[in-house]
């Protein structure tokens, strides 16, 4: 991909579109790859070349880091709704001067038969809950339960990869699980637990797609979180191949 000295790709990861980026750059014998990792799951998925785990310290601390480790290119794969480190990567990139590019997989679209509740937030989200069910079935991670915690009247079965921490909703139920979901076992959930409304956020990606589908079939209502603004001015790829292109082309 590129000629002359090794050149070091910061890939700020965590999702499926950063491991595939990564395994394809850390081939490239002209390229030193180190991918970091949130630290928010116990046990991640590690992709290929170097990996760092936990934050830098905002902005300033991940300027210096590209700085002090001669980062001549800066890869935002992150999920969709990791805002903060989206705008710090920003930030940092423009104030060393790095080139940034960030990876977006699309979001998912309605179709005919989906009965979708779009919403700006987890708190707008817990908000229109009431009217729409009583059983919920939660799959915006374990981060967010606190928006949840005071609908009391409500039961939720809850999927993520690690146990939640309160505060956390009082009729509860805990499926720690990992994608991808099959259609097949979507449907049996959500007949098992009678579910009657979905909540998700627009994550994209056919991985956790089956519940939409499920949800479809079953005529249940799903409450969609909207993804948060992507910064300004920063180029976006749909993918890893989009991503490694762009990079070609930035280190030529």
């Amino acid at each position: 991909m590129v000629s002359g000295a090794e050149r070091h790709v910061l890939i700020l990861g965590g999702t499926t579109e950063a491991r595939r980026l990564a395994a394809e750059l850390a081939a490239d014998p002209g390229l030193r790859v180190t991918s970091s990792l949130a630290g928010r799951v116990a046990e991640p998925r590690l992709p290929a070349g170097e990996v760092r785990i936990g934050g830098f310290g905002g902005p300033e601390g991940l300027a210096h880091w590209l700085r002090e480790q001669q980062v001549a290119a800066l890869i935002d794969a992150t999920h969709p709704f990791a805002g903060t480190i989206s705008f710090n990567a920003a930030q940092a990139a423009a104030a060393v001067h790095v080139p940034l590019l960030a990876v977006r997989r699309p979001g998912w679209v309605a179709g005919p038969g989906d009965r979708w509740h779009p919403v700006g937030s987890l708190a707008e989200a817990a908000g229109v809950l009431p009217a729409l069910g009583g059983r919920a079935f939660l799959t915006t991670g374990r981060m967010g339960l606190a928006a949840f915690a005071h609908l009391e009247g409500m039961w939720f079965l809850v999927r993520s990869v690690d146990a939640p921490e309160p505060p956390v909703p009082a009729r509860m139920e805990v499926v720690l699980e990992r994608g991808p979901f099959t259609l097949e076992g979507e449907r049996e959930l959500l007949r098992r637990h009678a579910i009657d409304v979905l909540v998700t956020k627009d994550s994209g990606a056919a991985a956790t797609s089956a519940k939409l589908t499920a949800a479809r079939e079953a005529g249940i209502p799903v409450v969609v979180v909207r993804r948060p603004p992507a910064p300004d001015g920063v180029p976006v790829a749909d993918g890893p191949a989009g991503a490694a292109e762009w990079l070609r082309r930035t280190l030529a």
